[in-house]
Parts: C-alpha cells; sequence; structure tokens
C-alpha cells in the first residue's frame, strides 16, 4: 500500500513539474516573441502601407496596431488578449488571425506527420538492423549515408528533389497543393516536400536506434537472457527493443519542433500552403498579429507534443519519474 501511494505521489510530481515547465516554456517563448516584434527596425505602416501613404493614413495604422501606446501596455493587452485566445485581427485583410491558422495548419500537420512517419519507418529499421550487424560492410555503409543524411540542410535536399524530379523527369508536379480536392493529385505534390523533411531525420534515428539497441544489448539482463539460451531474435525484438525505444521516442517529440521549423523553408521553396509559409510572409510585411498567433500556436504544439512524450516514455520505463532531473525536488 506504502509503495503504491509512493508511486502515485511521484506520477503527481511529475505531472505538475512538466506541467509548470511547460506553461513557464510558453510564457518565456511569447515574451521573447513580443520583444522581437517590438524592437525590430523599420517601420510596419511604411512596409504595409507603401512610401506613397499620406502621413494621415500611417499614423491612423499605427493606432489601430496599438503600436502608439507604452510598452507595459501593450505587453499587458498582449498578454490579455492572449490569455483568453484572442489572436488578433490580420491588419491587412481585416480577417480573424484565427480563422487564418486554420485556413493553413492542416498543411503543415499533415506534411509534418508525413515526414516524421517516413523517418520512422526507414530510420528504425535501418538502425536496429545496423545494430544487429555490427562490424559489417552493411553497418559501415548505413553508417556513412546516415551522418550524410544528417548533414544535408532539408532546403538543400528539396531544391535538388525539385530540379531533379519536377523539372529534369517531369515525373511529379513542381509547387503549390492541390485545391481540386483530388487525393492522388495531394499525395503527388507531398512527395517531394515529405522526402526533403524526411531525409535528415531518417538519419539521425538510424544512427540513434544502433548506439542505442547496442547500449541495451551489452546490459547484464540481457546477456542473462542470452545465457539461459533464449534466441537472439527473441531476446533482441521483445526485450532488447523496447528499452532501446526509448531515446527515439524522446528524439520523435524533439522533432516535431525541428520539422515545424523546416516546414517554413519547405513550404517557401514548394510554394505550398501553411504556417511556416503564412509566417514568412507576415515577417516579410511585419504583419504582427499573425506572426505573432501564428508562432503562438507553434509553440502550443511543440509543448504539447513534448509533455505527451515525456508521459509517454516515462510509461515505458517508471525509472524515468524517479530521477532528480525529471522531478524537481524529489530525491530518491
Amino acid at each position: 500500500m506504502t509503495s503504491s501511494r509512493l508511486i502515485k505521489n511521484e506520477t503527481a510530481q511529475y505531472l505538475v513539474s512538466r506541467l509548470i515547465t511547460t506553461l513557464l516554456i510558453i510564457f518565456g517563448a511569447m515574451l521573447l516573441l513580443f520583444a522581437l516584434t517590438a524592437f525590430v527596425p523599420g517601420d510596419p505602416a511604411r512596409v504595409l502601407l507603401g512610401p506613397q501613404a499620406s502621413p494621415e493614413l500611417s499614423e491612423r495604422f499605427i493606432r489601430e496596431m496599438g503600436l502608439d501606446q507604452p510598452i507595459h501596455i501593450r505587453l499587458y493587452r498582449f498578454f490579455s488578449a492572449m490569455l483568453v485566445g484572442n489572436l488578433g485581427v490580420d491588419v491587412v485583410s481585416g480577417r480573424p488571425v484565427a480563422g487564418l491558422i486554420r485556413e493553413v495548419l492542416p498543411y503543415t500537420l499533415i506534411l509534418t506527420f508525413a515526414a516524421l512517419s517516413v523517418s520512422v519507418a526507414f530510420g528504425v529499421p535501418l538502425g536496429i538492423y545496423a545494430a544487429t550487424h555490427r562490424g559489417s560492410w552493411m553497418d559501415n555503409a548505413l553508417a556513412f549515408v546516415s551522418v550524410a543524411f544528417i548533414a544535408m540542410p532539408s532546403f538543400v535536399v528539396a531544391i535538388f528533389l525539385l530540379l531533379v524530379f519536377a523539372i529534369w523527369l517531369d515525373w511529379l508536379p513542381v509547387l503549390g497543393a492541390s485545391r481540386t480536392g483530388d487525393f492522388w493529385d495531394e499525395f503527388k505534390r507531398m512527395i517531394l516536400p515529405t522526402v526533403a523533411i524526411a531525409v535528415g531525420w531518417t538519419g539521425y534515428f538510424a544512427r540513434l536506434m544502433r548506439s542505442s539497441m547496442l547500449e541495451v544489448m551489452a546490459e547484464p539482463h540481457v546477456r542473462t537472457m542470452r545465457a539461459y539460451g533464449l534466441s537472439e531474435a527473441l531476446v533482441t525484438y521483445k526485450y532488447a527493443l523496447k528499452n532501446a525505444c526509448i531515446p527515439a521516442v524522446a528524439l520523435l517529440g524533439f522533432g516535431i519542433g525541428r520539422v515545424l521549423g523546416n516546414a517554413v523553408f519547405i513550404e517557401v521553396v514548394f510554394a505550398r500552403p501553411g504556417i511556416g509559409r503564412l509566417i514568412y510572409e507576415a515577417i516579410s510585411s511585419r504583419n504582427y498579429p499573425i506572426v505573432q498567433g501564428a508562432v503562438l500556436v507553434l509553440v502550443l504544439l511543440v509543448v504539447v507534443v513534448n509533455l505527451l512524450v515525456d508521459l509517454s516514455y516515462s510509461a515505458i520505463d517508471p525509472r524515468i519519474r524517479r530521477e532528480p532531473a525529471a522531478v524537481s525536488g524529489v530525491k530518491t
């Protein structure tokens, strides 16, 4: 009974710690974003309205954006609106920012999910194969290919794929997303952006799974299972693989944020609609409400996914909940 209560207390403390950390991350990220948009050089009225705009029109524009207010008033209004879910209004079209984000967010989420799925589907098996064939020529070849994939920036891969498969060979559509609802057309348009992002992450997952599998397979309990006569396949895939997957799950959570960041470049290169392209265009035109609202949504997505990932691999290995670094102030 005491042991069960202790485990529940550890779990509750772990959850509270992670939630507090999540809230602090969101607050810090939005405070930094506000500082960047508040002190960035350049006149947003001149950028949006053009150099021929009259002083009266520019003054009205500045007043409507609230840029004529003191910095502390703007900060208070910024966080007050954020707490009630008000993302503001697009200063160009007059449409709610939330509606603009809702239109393009599915494109980015589908691209992110597709890229990570391809990375896991190829990287994890390659890493396991390399670990179970350590020292072979295939292991060395996979090591070389994985490092090469990791070293290639996604936007460079995107440009190369665009030139080869869309322009030279003319196998796939060049730019944009399907506007007709045709599944096959959208699938073909998704191939190149997905591969451009997935190449590097396939290398990451392959290298991480190889090193993690080798580490787990060298642990005493795995050697004991071999000593009892269990088959190598049973030891590898039933017992070792579960613990070896914990770092890969952690990388998956970290990868969400990085892939969303890569989506900015990929959506621009392939002229795809998405939240990354929306942010890029808003920054170019100093459209601060869109920048703030879109970045807030991205921050929420990243921290929520990382929280879920933390909870998932703490469920896989309960020892994580008892780590002093994981739960502030909890001693073992």
